[in-house]
C-alpha cells in the first residue's frame, strides 16, 4: 500500500511541477493580449492626457519638450513592466481565452463600449452616493444625532456629505438692536 501511495505522491508533485511551469504565458502571448485590447493606444492616450495637464500646470515649460515626453518608447517601456505582471496572475491557457475572446466580434464590442460604459456607470455611482448622503444625514438629523444645519450638537462640527465636501455652515443671523 505505502509503495503505491508513493507512487501517486510522486505522479501528483510531478504533474503540479510540470504544470507550473508550462502554465506561465510567454511574453509573446501576453503582448498578444495586449496589442488585441489596445493597451498601447490605452497608454499613448493617458500620456497625451498626462502631458497636456502638466503643460497647463507648466506653461514654462515649451511645447517641444511635451511632445518629445509623448513617445512609442514610454508606451513599450511600461508595456515591457507589465508583461511580469500578466504572467503572474494568468496562465498561457488563460491569455490564449483572453485572446479568442478580445479577438471576437463581441470582445471588440467590449473593447469599444467599456469606457462609456464606465463613464456613465460612474456618474451613476456618484449620484447613488450623493443621494445615500442626503439620506444619511437626514436620518441623522430625524434622530437628533446632528442639528438642522447637519452638524454635531456638541462640537458644531458640520457633517460631510457624500460628495466630500463639508455640508454649509448655517449662515449668521442677523442680530435685532433694540
Amino acid at each position: 500500500m505505502r509503495k503505491w501511495t508513493g507512487i501517486a505522491v510522486g505522479l501528483v508533485l510531478a504533474g503540479c511541477a510540470g504544470q507550473a511551469l508550462a502554465a506561465q504565458p510567454s511574453e509573446q502571448q501576453v503582448r498578444q493580449l495586449m496589442d488585441a485590447v489596445g493597451m498601447g493606444r490605452m497608454l499613448s492616450q493617458m500620456n497625451s492626457q498626462m502631458a497636456g495637464v502638466m503643460q497647463n500646470a507648466l506653461p514654462c515649460v515649451p511645447a517641444s519638450y511635451w511632445q518629445g515626453f509623448v513617445d512609442a518608447n514610454a508606451t513599450n517601456q511600461l508595456i515591457g513592466r507589465m508583461v511580469p505582471v500578466y504572467q503572474k496572475h494568468f496562465t498561457a491557457e488563460d491569455i490564449d481565452g483572453l485572446l479568442k475572446f478580445y479577438r471576437s466580434p463581441l470582445g471588440q464590442k467590449v473593447i469599444t463600449q467599456m469606457p462609456a460604459t464606465m463613464a456613465e456607470g460612474m456618474q451613476i455611482g456618484k449620484q447613488w452616493g450623493q443621494e445615500r448622503g442626503q439620506q444619511m444625514i437626514s436620518q441623522l438629523q430625524s434622530q437628533g444625532t446632528l442639528n438642522p444645519q447637519g452638524q454635531c450638537p456638541a462640537t458644531g462640527s458640520a457633517a460631510k456629505p457624500a460628495g466630500g465636501t463639508p455640508a454649509p455652515a448655517p449662515a449668521p443671523t442677523p442680530s435685532k438692536k433694540k
